[in-house]
């Protein structure tokens, strides 16, 4: 039942994660040709650090989950979704400054997601950490992208 669990929230998203590349695979080929900020990343690291992301993402919930804390999921269900979507807007529609508004709202739940997991793990609270951060730089990158790319 345990492993069905932590598979299950993990399969989950990694899927969306998935999804969201499939869809916007194209735009992500265009986002290669723009400006880009200082410290952008190679190409090649988004994809692996976006699973990693994932797959944290889906074991923090697991372990929420087994700890009782069904009730704090909503929010882990909320910023799935709405991180599926970031992707849908900045690759899908090149809309930069709405992603970067989008990416802040992505902020303000997985912050929120940590303190209501806390409550329940500790341990799950901070595998989300390394998400937050990721959040962060990726809104810097998001904002230059916008900024220089009018």
């Amino acid at each position: 039942m345990k492993k069905k669990i932590y598979a299950g929230y993990i399969l989950a998203a990694l899927a969306a994660g998935g999804l969201s590349a499939l869809l916007t695979k194209d735009g992500m080929a265009q986002f290669a040709m723009l400006e880009q900020p200082p410290l952008s990343p190679p190409g090649w690291i988004f994809p692996v650090v976006w699973s990693v992301l994932y797959l944290l993402m889906g074991i923090s919930a697991a372990m929420v989950r087994l700890k009782g804390g069904r009730e704090k999921l909503w929010i882990f269900w909320g910023q799935l979704a709405v991180n599926f979507l970031w992707s849908i807007f900045f690759f899908g529609r090149q809309w930069y400054f709405f992603s970067f508004a989008w990416l802040v709202l992505l902020f303000v739940l997985v912050a929120g997601m940590i303190l209501s997991f806390r409550k329940v793990s500790p341990k799950a609270a901070a595998l989300q950490l390394p998400y937050l951060l990721w959040l962060a730089f990726a809104g810097y990158l998001n904002l230059g992208v916008a900024l220089l790319n009018p």
